[in-house]
């Protein structure tokens, strides 16, 4: 078993920056990706950037170009900056961990709010 717990998230004008943060724990060793994933009221959740053990990045095209993810392996943390944040930006955000049995975890979600 993997425990995911978020941290950051909350408010911030269009064209602002947020970074969230996530901290695994329990069977680590067996995490292979990382990701963060998004759902916004009345949508389905959708995949913002994932990275994997080695450092190879995906990232939606929405988001390309603005937001970095970025793990550190010794710490089992995998952070999300987001920069020129926009309103369609807002959504809870969630944390996700693959082990290598390919079961997927998840934080709690942290929500995101982009407005002026």
């Amino acid at each position: 078993q993997v425990q995911l717990v978020e941290f950051g998230g909350g408010f911030v004008q269009p064209g602002g920056s947020l970074r969230l943060s996530c901290a695994a724990s329990g069977s680590i060793f067996s995490i292979n990706t990382m990701g963060w994933y998004r759902q916004a009221p009345g949508k389905q959740r959708e995949r913002v950037a994932v990275i994997t053990r080695a450092g190879s990045t995906t990232y939606a095209d929405s988001v390309k170009g603005r937001f970095t993810i970025s793990r550190d392996n010794a710490k089992n943390t995998v952070d999300l900056q987001m920069n020129n944040l926009k309103p369609e930006d807002t959504a809870v955000y969630y944390c996700q961990a693959r082990d290598d049995f390919r079961t997927d975890y998840w934080g709690q979600g942290t929500q995101v709010a982009v407005s002026s």
